[in-house]
């Protein structure tokens, strides 16, 4: 389960995209509701989680319901962060375009 793609995720992951916090997560280890392990980059540790097991935690603390909008409000995020990226993108390639316009007619 650790190596596959999306089947785990790092404690500051999880409390973005779960609501969850950091206690929670101390909590839950401690009574092995969680498995971690623990990694670490730039020499900083962090937890990596089992998603699984955070969504599991999650639904026995506050209800299937909450994991649901919790879920809906992470994706949302990244949909709007998407969003913007877009934007951006179409701004720059539309003064590119301009630009291209503007060197043709000046031909």
């Amino acid at each position: 389960m650790w190596t596959k793609k999306g089947a785990s995720l790092s404690d500051k992951n999880a409390r973005k995209e779960y609501g969850i916090t950091q206690e929670e997560i101390v909590e839950g280890i401690h009574q092995e509701k969680l498995q971690f392990r623990v990694n670490y980059i730039h020499g900083n540790p962090y937890y990596k989680l089992l998603r699984r097991e955070v969504e599991n935690l999650m639904i026995e603390k506050y209800g299937n319901a909450h994991l649901e909008k919790q879920k809906l409000v992470a994706h949302l995020a990244k949909i709007t962060t998407e969003i913007r990226s877009l934007k951006r993108k179409v701004k720059k390639l539309e003064k590119e375009k301009l630009s291209i316009e503007t060197q043709l007619n000046n031909l």
